[in-house]
């Protein structure tokens, strides 16, 4: 179990920011801009390219409710998700990280 799904279970506590019954979305740990939110489904799904289309534009209208609530809806986010090793994926099971709270730079990755 990876710990995501610890997360989402209950069993490792998180700052949540909003949550329903499809999706997760909780403050990263380990912050690479003023606002870090890791957004995932609470099915496990390994990464992007495991993605049902139809989970991915629900989770689409909750990004953007998630982007409300932070503040930064209309100011303006960075949405990064990686894909295997090379892409940067630290843990399997696909994630958004959803940066924001003042002006990005490009080295600001997650």
């Amino acid at each position: 179990m990876n710990i995501f799904e610890r997360i989402i279970k209950g069993e490792v506590p998180s700052k949540k920011v909003l949550e329903n019954e499809e999706f997760l979305a909780f403050h990263d740990i380990n912050p690479k801009a003023p606002i870090h939110v890791l957004v995932i489904p609470k099915v496990c799904y390994k990464d992007f390219n495991e993605m049902p289309s139809d989970l991915l534009g629900r989770m689409s209208i909750f990004i953007i409710e998630v982007a409300s609530i932070l503040g930064i809806k209309d100011k303006g986010y960075r949405l990064i998700t990686n894909v295997g090793i090379d892409g940067g994926q630290e843990i399997p099971h696909f994630h958004y990280h959803l940066l924001g709270g003042g002006k990005l730079r490009w080295d600001s990755l997650a």
